[in-house]
């Protein structure tokens, strides 16, 4: 069995780590969900002496190897991120018994939690033994990181704000601008700056805040600079869903842009919603093993309200840019919107966030709402099942499901009829405040 380390706390591996099992001496490679968080991550690496690198795009081979390696019940996201793996460790050059594969895992119902077992047996088969799978789990918030821990924690959790941030202004813009292309290459320049400030090393808790405030100061400058007509009158379309899915542009085949092509500005849930909901999850897996008054529920919650402070500190300084378009202020205010289609307690992951998740955008004033779920996946199942009574409580708001397996879709097709869908609401809802809740 090849070197795979599953940690769920911080001493699994210890200050002084087993010997093989260190990635002081492996380069890791960090998969590309979303290009902006990738390239967050291997800056945040590189500040405590971790080397990674990006891992390459994701494209039509690798969702050929991905499909060689599986018997077609498995969703979209398995088979693109295995085949990316498999295509990484099978280049020219690469070395398995120098390289790692850093992975994030979950204990929850998704089929997510199994990638990591079949990702293994793959590389195993394919003697890929020596290749080092390092994986964190969603069972402790994602705290388990062994000898790096406590440090990347800190700056990762930055990395994960920035690059949310980023992307908001991104989506924020881009429909508006005078000058086609202008904001992906200001967005490239902005990258760049967070990375930047990633990469310091040294920085304690207090200078790390400040010095990415800076570095997000600028970007915002970067920003304002492009030319744009923000008078443009475009739907605003909410986006839930699975998380890769809708945060991977090879997967959903770029259906944001997509969006915009057909007269949208779209508004897409981060992936610091998914860490906060791992956060609340920690909590209530606590209580319910008889730890609600113990020192492992006084560090969660310490965790999850530092978290959120240093969160609401950096999208302060967004007031004028995001206004109308306020993420909420508490995870848990989606999951109590779900609560009434699928009770929280119960309704575990992405399909109870899309639920809630929805409702709070259309209770913001959007247009319409897009679900991006991979073909067959059990959160967009639910999410779908309910999601009837929720278009019918909310007055008649359009949720469209966007499924994906890999197939070649007309997107065009579908996203002109939702966005018409959409334009009648908003004619049906006129004079209703966009921001308002």
């Amino acid at each position: 069995m090849g070197k795979t380390v599953v940690i769920d706390n911080l001493e699994k591996i210890g200050e002084k780590p087993a010997k093989g099992l260190s990635l002081r001496d492996r380069k890791l490679f960090i998969p590309r969900m979303t290009y902006i968080g990738a390239r967050c991550l291997v800056a945040a690496l590189s500040s405590i002496g971790i080397e990674a690198e990006v891992m390459p795009e994701s494209d039509l081979e690798s969702l050929e190897i991905g499909s060689r390696y599986t018997n077609g019940d498995e969703c979209l996201p398995q088979r693109v991120t295995l085949g990316d793996i498999v295509k990484l460790a099978s280049r020219p050059g690469f070395d398995p018994s120098r390289s790692a594969i850093f992975w994030a895992t979950s204990t929850g119902p998704c089929r997510f939690g199994q990638y990591l077992c079949l990702m293994r047996n793959v590389l195993d088969q394919l003697g890929y033994e020596d290749l080092m799978v390092v994986s964190l789990s969603s069972s402790d918030g994602y705290q388990g990181a062994g000898e790096i821990a406590r440090e990347l924690m800190v700056v990762g959790w930055y990395g994960v704000m920035a690059s949310d941030i980023v992307r908001k202004l991104l989506l924020r813009f881009r429909p508006y601008e005078l000058e086609k292309g202008m904001t992906d290459e200001v967005y490239e320049k902005a990258i760049d700056r967070i990375c930047e400030a990633l990469a310091k090393k040294g920085l304690g808790i207090r200078e790390r805040h400040f010095e990415v405030k800076r570095a997000l100061l600028d970007c915002k400058r970067m920003f304002a600079e492009i030319p744009k007509d923000l008078s443009q009158d475009r739907l605003l379309i909410g986006v839930v869903g699975e998380i890769f899915c809708r945060l991977h542009r090879f997967s959903n085949q770029d259906l944001i842009r997509k969006i915009e092509e057909h007269g949208g500005e779209a508004w897409l849930a981060g992936v610091a919603e998914w860490i906060l909901y791992t956060n609340v999850e920690q909590q209530n897996r606590l209580r319910q093993r008889g730890k609600r008054f113990s020192l492992e529920m006084a560090k969660a919650k310490i965790k999850d309200f530092i978290q959120k402070w240093q969160e609401h500190s950096l999208y302060s300084l967004f007031e004028e840019e995001f206004r109308g378009r306020e993420d909420p202020e508490d995870v848990r205010i989606l999951l109590e919107y779900a609560r009434p289609y699928l009770p929280p307690e119960g309704s575990l992951g992405e399909m109870v966030l899309s639920v809630g998740g929805s409702i709070y955008l259309a209770k913001k004033g959007v247009d319409g709402i897009a679900d991006i779920s991979p073909f067959t996946c059990m959160n967009g199942i639910v999410s779908e099942a309910v999601y009837p009574a929720v278009m019918r409580d909310l007055g008649g708001i359009p949720i469209k499901m966007f499924y994906f397996d890999g197939k070649a879709m007309d997107l065009d097709r579908d996203v002109a009829i939702f966005m018409e869908l959409a334009k009648t609401y908003r004619r049906k809802r006129k004079g209703v405040a966009r921001n308002g809740l």
